[in-house]
């Protein structure tokens, strides 16, 4: 198969190699400013998102194959042809293959916090997170943070205030009204969502 072939019958982007960034013009049907989920999990957001927002592009990255599957399904379902999805690892995504400088919006909701101290090394958002999260978005481009864990909202902020290059914004309320099947059952337990925004300047 030629790898600048678009598939069109399928929304899961089989990787040609690893090593490489991606070549955005063979996922999509139509060149258009394109928005990044990482963790897309089951694609509550994801699906959501492209449905609402056609005048854009939209690529979900999940490690999971049963949650890729589910997710390939609802877009499908939906007819979405501005979405497709990536199985593997979000920081590797995000350093290696997706270009430079090609993103409008990064989305990161409810990432696993890893709550034992021994195991917050594993954290997405950590130190380093900002630059990566630089070299993916154009300038002016936005990163979005969602999490229901106080103690990694923390470190996020904290990590964002450390850094020069971004500027806190507010979540926009047409973005937070777009919530996942996870927060909805969060939120139907009390449990509030805790929101962060960060724009590149």
């Amino acid at each position: 198969m030629n790898p600048n072939e678009i598939i069109a019958e399928r929304l899961v982007y089989d990787l040609p190699n690893i090593l490489e960034p991606v070549n955005l013009r063979c996922l999509f049907p139509q060149e258009q400013p394109l928005e990044i989920e990482l963790g897309s999990g089951d694609g509550s957001f994801l699906t959501s998102a492209a449905a609402k927002c056609p005048e854009r592009n939209f690529i979900g990255v999940e490690r999971l194959l049963g949650r890729v599957q589910k997710t390939e399904r609802k877009g499908l379902r939906a007819g979405l042809s501005n979405m497709r999805i990536v199985r593997i690892e979000s920081a590797y995504f995000l350093e290696y293959l997706l270009p430079r400088h090609s993103s409008t919006a990064i989305h990161i909701y409810f990432p696993d916090p890893w709550p034992k101290r021994k195991h917050r090394r594993h954290r997405l958002i950590n130190e380093r997170f900002p630059t990566l999260a630089a070299q993916a978005l154009v300038p002016g481009g936005t990163l979005y943070l969602r999490t229901d864990d106080s103690d990694y909202f923390a470190q996020m902020k904290s990590v964002f205030a450390a850094v020069r290059g971004f500027q806190a914004e507010l979540t926009p309320e047409a973005l937070a009204s777009l919530v996942t099947d996870f927060e909805r059952d969060f939120n139907a337990q009390g449990i509030p969502t805790l929101r962060a925004a960060y724009r590149k300047l």
